[in-house]
């Protein structure tokens, strides 16, 4: 499922970092660092079951199995109280089902991460409460609503996922509308960065212009499913439905039905919030994400727009549509559309998040926080065992070798796949979305969604 969770300050005040706007224009490079901060946030997430177990230790106010009372205050931010309910909810959320899997060290870990976002968190709201910025009832119902349609799900799907996440509707309606009155917040804040004079514009080009180059290989969307477990939420958990699932989809896309929309709805990677878009790939990463014959054909002039290929790489399916052609390697200069505008965005953005993040730290610096959870752990340093649950080790072990036993058997079968079902009856049968899929804001809510975010396109083969 696609997080609810707590977002971390550069989540919210960075709506758009610096090198991430110029990056649009890096080719594969785009993708790879998108998978950079997919990487970091996968290792958050590992950083936040650790610190879960801790703080499930006896030194936590918990059992050894790291269960705690729910009702316990966790921490206070000027009076206000954050309860060990809220702090496990986040914490579900990032380890996506994982979370028994720790030790209790590993638990606290978690815990007290998790805790900081929170407070964090608080205190901006408590600073939007004082300007006056919350957003009134009819703006949360539009928001979560709003969601629920972007979501491709139905009311029933949407309500089960927000269960299973560990909402309820009364939460979840507190949770939107302290994100929507952060954000007010955050837009009061930085309305007052002006526009980047010329001379910093051609400057910024000047002093990035690797960043500016569109290089020969192809623009992409995908629709990806991965076998393995991910918990939670996760329909997908063996090569056999996910077999199942590619053909649902891939009969959907005989029938016509829209590439985009069916990304957004089955996918089980981050790039569903773009329709399926991975963006330009250079020839060299395509070859190195995916299987050469695959790569070659994708490249070859004779590949129509609108084919789609049916292909395995590092024990995930994908379904790929060739959406663009790059015949040659561009540089692309201020004068070129769009350009200008995104060098202007990356400047004031990075300007923005500069001084949301200064604003922030002032904030908690006025404020008064009490963190009983951390004091917890500092008065039982001793207390916090690194062993894992029984079982947790050889689950892990199982798994592994029974997805590498799994990613022959899929990766063989997608082979063949590929020249049968992907290259003929998907590419010959199907058309271009009639409209592109523009990337969602970085700001923009996130719906739930059947499965984790997982990287789009693999490192190499």
């Amino acid at each position: 499922m696609l997080s609810f969770c707590v977002k971390t300050r550069n989540e919210i005040y960075n709506k758009t970092a610096l090198y991430s706007q110029v990056s649009d224009f890096k080719g594969v490079k785009r993708i790879v660092q998108v998978k950079n901060r997919q990487i970091v946030g996968l290792c958050i997430t590992v950083v936040f079951a650790v610190f879960l177990a801790a703080c499930g230790g006896q030194g936590g106010g918990s059992n050894s199995s790291g269960q705690v009372d729910a009702n316990e205050t966790a921490a206070k931010v000027n009076g206000k109280a954050i309860t060990m309910e809220q702090v496990d909810r986040a914490v579900k959320q990032q380890a996506q089902g994982q979370e028994t899997k720790f030790s209790p060290l590993e638990l606290a870990n978690a815990r007290l991460q998790v805790l900081q976002s929170l407070i964090e968190q608080e205190v901006m709201y408590q600073k939007a409460q004082k300007e006056n910025l919350v957003p009134t009832d009819d703006e949360v119902n539009g928001e979560i609503n709003k969601q629920k349609v972007s979501s491709g799900l139905s009311v029933e799907e949407f309500d089960k996922q927000m269960k299973d996440a560990g909402w309820n509707e009364k939460s979840y309606r507190e949770y939107t509308k302290e994100r929507l009155s952060v954000e007010k917040l955050v837009d009061k804040i930085t309305s007052r960065i002006d526009a980047p004079k010329d001379t910093e514009i051609e400057a910024f080009y000047n002093g990035n212009k690797d960043a500016f180059v569109r290089k020969r290989g192809v623009k992409l969307g995908a629709i990806v499913i991965d076998p393995s477990n991910s918990g939670q939420g996760d329909e997908t958990t063996d090569e056999q439905s996910a077999k199942l699932k590619l053909s649902e989809i891939g009969q959907k896309l005989q029938s016509g039905q829209d590439f985009a929309t069916l990304a957004r709805q089955y996918s089980e990677d981050q790039s569903k919030l773009q329709g399926g878009d991975l963006g330009d790939l250079a020839e060299d990463d395509l070859k190195q994400a995916f299987p050469g014959p695959v790569a070659a054909d994708l490249m070859s002039p004779a590949s129509q727009v609108g084919k789609m290929v049916v292909t395995a790489s590092q024990g995930k399916l994908f379904i790929l549509k060739l959406q663009e052609h790059i015949d040659r390697d561009e540089v692309l200069t201020l004068e070129t559309p769009g350009v200008r505008q995104k060098v202007t965005d990356a400047i004031v953005n990075n300007r923005k998040q500069l001084l949301s993040s200064s604003y922030q730290a002032v904030a908690m610096n006025e404020a008064k926080i009490e963190n009983f959870l951390a004091k917890k752990v500092v008065d039982n340093p001793n207390e916090l065992s690194g062993a894992r649950p029984a079982g947790a080790a050889n689950s892990n072990t199982a798994s592994n070798t029974n997805a590498n036993t799994g990613n022959a058997n899929i990766s063989n079968t997608a082979a063949a796949n590929a020249n049968s079902a992907g290259n003929n009856k998907l590419g010959a049968n199907s058309k271009p979305a009639a409209n592109a899929t523009k990337p969602a804001p970085a700001n923009a809510a996130k719906p739930p969604a059947a499965t984790a975010p997982k990287p789009g396109v693999p490192a190499n083969k």
